[in-house]
């Protein structure tokens, strides 16, 4: 029954009772958690090795770009591991998704498919994983780059609507306790935490205009850190105007140098992907950044503790939404892992394109715009309800 049945059955009688929504979301992210375990193990420089081993793994022939090739994959075995572990992830969660459309209580037949057959699951994951790596060589790994770079783009979007919304409630949490207990340390607490994020902040920008930038050259370096800089310190100025103080009391520096820290660190990753003259030829100058061709990647019943059914009256969380984000970050994480590389016309090098440092450059600019109309928002539709 553990195998097929749902979540309870899952919990030993020493866990603590826990809503049946709650374990469901921990077992599919367990689910992303092992697939990415999988492909960090397959990047290893000892296993990729041996991953030539796989029938059929390594060989075959195809069209890249229109061009005939025969392909030799062994370059960057375990960049193509990871890409099918990616693939096989991604399948799997948006099999899912669209399985449990407009699922909209546990009355749903469909509920305890969310809900169980857990082991079941397993096994299809496990399915789609080997039949993912018998997908034929060719135009696969190139076309796919590319529904990786806008899955990762989604994800660094949900991101950064989460980190915007937690900022926000981070800052509420602490000035209302402060305005409950008449205490000054949530407002000495405030002050420091603000003070730490943009003391890193700046230390971070020092460290890309030291590191990603050289007195001649590198121009490209050089604007897209001080575009950004110049951005942060926009919204934290507004973020501390009156009329928006006004209008959002619990506005201020806090949310503002959190989302500061982020764009940085946003900013630097992108830096890290620019390539070099030897990967375009509209790179930056040599040595800008270290990026080069490359040729690999690195209370229940009977008094046990059980997961009891909450979902009885409405599901507590879009079935298909948390399908969908775990698949855009598979996505993520597999484009994370293979640094955004993607093998050239030849198969044989992998490459650092320009595709990735203008998608996480154009995702910290979606999220400084998104910020700062949380602020104005309330001044431009006044007749609505913000709070």
């Amino acid at each position: 029954s553990c195998l097929c049945g749902s979540a309870p059955c899952l919990l030993c009688g020493c866990c603590p009772s826990t809503k049946n929504s709650t374990i469901s979301r921990l077992l599919f992210t367990f689910f992303l958690f092992l697939g990415t375990l999988v492909s960090i193990i397959m990047i290893i420089p000892g296993v990729e090795k041996e991953l030539h081993k796989l029938p059929g793994f390594c060989e075959g022939s195809g069209s890249v770009l229109g061009v005939q090739t025969h392909v030799d994959c062994s370059s960057f075995l375990g960049h193509k591991a990871v890409y099918r572990m990616g693939f096989a992830m991604a399948a799997f969660f948006f099999l899912f998704a669209m399985v449990m459309v407009c699922v909209r209580s546990s009355k749903d037949p469909r509920a305890a498919v969310q809900n169980g057959f857990w082991f079941f699951k397993f096994l299809v994951l496990v399915g789609i994983t080997v039949g993912a790596f018998y997908i034929p060589d060719g135009a696969f790994t190139s076309v796919w780059f590319y529904f990786g770079v806008v899955g990762s783009f989604l994800f660094i979007l949900i991101q950064l609507v989460l980190l915007i919304d937690f900022a926000h409630s981070w800052s509420q949490l602490w000035l209302r306790k402060a305005g409950e207990s008449n205490a000054k340390g949530w407002y000495a607490a405030l002050c420091v935490v603000t003070f730490i994020f943009y003391a890193a902040s700046v230390a971070a920008v020092g460290l890309l205009y030291a590191y990603y930038t050289k007195p001649e050259g590198c121009t490209e370096g050089k604007v897209l850190i001080s575009i950004n800089l110049i951005l942060c310190l926009v919204v934290s100025a507004v973020s501390i105007l009156p009329k928006v103080q006004d209008a959002q009391p619990h506005s201020g520096l806090l949310q503002a140098s959190l989302i500061t820290l982020y764009t940085i660190y946003v900013t630097w990753s992108a830096l890290a992907n620019v390539p070099s003259k030897q990967d375009a030829a509209s790179g930056l100058d040599s040595g800008c950044v270290g990026a080069g061709p490359r040729t690999g990647a690195g209370a229940g019943e009977s008094g046990l503790h059980r997961a009891y059914d909450n979902e009885r009256d409405g599901v507590a969380y879009n079935y298909t939404f948390f399908h969908l984000c775990l698949l855009l970050a598979a996505l993520y994480v597999m484009m994370t892992l293979t640094n955004w590389y993607r093998p050239d016309e030849s198969l044989q090098v992998l490459r650092s394109p320009w595709t990735a440092v203008w998608v996480k450059i154009c995702s910290s600019w979606a999220g400084l715009l998104l910020y700062l109309w949380t602020l104005v928002a309330p001044l431009v539709l006044p007749d609505r309800d913000f709070s």
